[in-house]
């Protein structure tokens, strides 16, 4: 499961921000079900920045919110992201050199 966090920060707030965001990252990361994670920044818009973490599943990523530090250092910084969707499960992927790997929805049909 991915989670994409776009934010978008002035330059003078810059600073800080990463700052807050390192903390948020740090906290998710000492979490069961965290894979990876980064904070990124656009390279043709410096304001915009994308906290992107890796989840080994949808519950572990939502248990994961519940921690006293997640609420403490990453909720108030997840609360400031742009309102648009950002849980993504992954229906495919490839290594580099691979085939493409499909993956059934684990959306509930309808």
């Amino acid at each position: 499961m991915l989670v994409l966090n776009r934010f978008v920060v002035e330059e003078d707030a810059a600073g800080s921000f990463t700052e807050r965001a390192h903390a948020a990252l740090a906290a998710l990361a000492a979490r069961p079900g965290y894979r990876r994670g980064r904070l990124t920044r656009s390279l043709d818009e410096p304001a915009h920045w994308c906290l992107v973490t890796e989840w080994e599943s949808v519950g572990t990523y939502r248990r994961a919110l519940g921690a006293f530090d997640v609420k403490v250092y990453a909720t108030p910084l997840l609360a400031e992201s742009l309102d648009e969707p950002s849980a993504y499960e992954a229906l495919a992927e490839a290594a580099p050199g691979g085939e493409v790997v499909t993956a059934a929805s684990d959306r509930a049909t309808e």
